[in-house]
């Protein structure tokens, strides 16, 4: 058997990161462990997950120009929630950045959202 545990997003700042993700998504942090003066070990995961988010701050040049580009600017990060209403009214209440209207596709509800580094997400509530 094989998994995704996590997966990393390269975050300017750990304290912004957790913010968004704890309070705008409602999110769990699971561990955040200082490693040094500039490095944690910082894990986020909606309610229940088996994958977690590893936000990292970067370490040099190269690594911070992967922030708000992880995808090069395609959607790269799939929200998927039982009751899409709720999920964008709560996500509206904490200003979330919508670059869309939602719609209905064949394969469910969905709306575009950014983290507050340019990282683009889908909001969907899959088709019954």
């Amino acid at each position: 058997m094989a998994r995704i545990s996590a997966f990393t997003v390269v975050v300017p700042d750990y304290d912004t990161a957790i913010a968004f993700y704890i309070g705008a998504l409602g999110f769990d942090l699971l561990e955040d462990t200082r490693l040094s003066d500039t490095k944690r070990w910082v894990r986020v995961a909606p309610p229940g997950a088996e994958t977690a988010i590893l936000l990292a701050q970067p370490k040099n040049d190269l690594e911070r120009t992967a922030i708000g580009n992880q995808t090069g600017g395609r959607v790269g990060f799939f929200l998927e929630v039982e009751d899409f209403d709720a999920a964008y009214k709560r996500m509206k209440a904490h200003a979330v950045d919508f670059r869309e209207a939602p719609r209905s596709e064949p394969y469910g509800k969905v709306v575009v959202f950014a983290d507050p580094f340019e990282n683009l997400w889908d909001l969907i509530e899959p088709a019954s």
